[in-house]
């Protein structure tokens, strides 16, 4: 997992609001196989192996369902650690019957896609060895093909499921946003991230040491789609990791700037994207 760990700039947790907590939990700890870290009565820290936090819950006041195109979450994407755990947990969804909303190869990883009860879209995913990616100058070559689910559930069919393994780590987050030219701009020039691959003029992939991607961006819900109401099931922030304190205060100053705003919450610095979305800058 050297792509997510320093010196590289990754993302570590995602923070999402739910608009019911028990009936959350319930899913991701029966469905997903994520454990319980901490909890509240309105708040839940989920973990794979009890060690480091890699979703957080919030139900807050007055929930509400998040409206459709709308800026936020497309996806966030568990990272497992090899290819006979992707084939564990998909013969474990086809035995409880949990609907999958797709399942691919992107020939750099397979992944099998899924929705939680509000609607918040996961990844559940393997890579390929990174000697295998295919590389065009600094653009790496992607594309979605069918999933060979057969032979993974032939892989898989002697194996218990057991929740998800030590090992798993938040592998990136793909988010809805408004437009692509500023937030490139944000993402690259203020966070520091290297463009690795554009679809279209509709989504590009971001990364940080030569990873296939640790952010996707889209305007897949319509460009100018306006942020979401605060109250709303969703993403609430995500959290990028850097590897030093120098290097968040290269980039508090490269995002100043270009004029992003960048504040100190809880002992943590935080900024948004062009599009609202909230990102907390830590060191490991």
């Amino acid at each position: 997992m050297s792509f997510h760990q320093k010196p590289v700039t990754f993302v570590s947790q995602v923070n999402l609001k739910v608009q019911n907590l028990e009936r959350s939990l319930a899913f991701y700890q029966e469905v997903i196989g994520l454990k319980v870290y901490e909890q509240t009565e309105r708040t839940a820290k989920l973990t794979a192996e009890a060690k480091t936090v890699l979703l957080s819950l919030e139900q807050p006041a007055n929930a509400v369902r998040k409206p459709g195109r709308t800026t936020g979450l497309y996806h966030f994407a568990l990272l497992l650690p090899d290819r006979i755990e992707l084939a564990k947990i998909l013969k474990h969804l086809v035995q409880v019957g949990y609907p999958l909303q797709g399942a691919s190869d992107h020939l750099v990883s397979e992944a099998l896609y899924l929705g939680d009860p509000d609607g918040n879209g996961i990844e559940i995913y393997t890579d390929r060895p990174a000697s295998e990616w295919e590389w065009n100058g600094d653009q790496v070559v992607m594309a979605t093909q069918a999933l060979d689910a057969e032979g993974l559930l032939a892989l898989g069919n002697d194996e218990t499921w057991n929740g998800l393994p030590a090992g798993t780590v938040m592998g990136h987050i793909h988010l809805h946003v408004s437009e692509l030219a500023d937030t490139e701009k944000f993402y690259t020039k203020g966070l520091g991230f290297k463009v690795v691959s554009r679809y279209g003029p509709q989504a590009l992939f971001i990364s940080s040491g030569k990873y296939h991607h640790h952010i996707g961006l889209n305007t897949w819900n319509g460009a100018g789609a306006p942020q979401p109401p605060a109250n709303s099931a969703g993403l609430e922030s995500y959290t990028l990791v850097f590897p030093d304190q120098e290097s968040v205060k290269a980039t508090i100053g490269r995002l100043k700037d270009i004029g992003a705003s960048v504040t100190e919450e809880m002992g943590a610095f935080v900024t948004a994207d062009p599009s609202g979305n909230r990102i907390k800058l830590v060191t490991e």
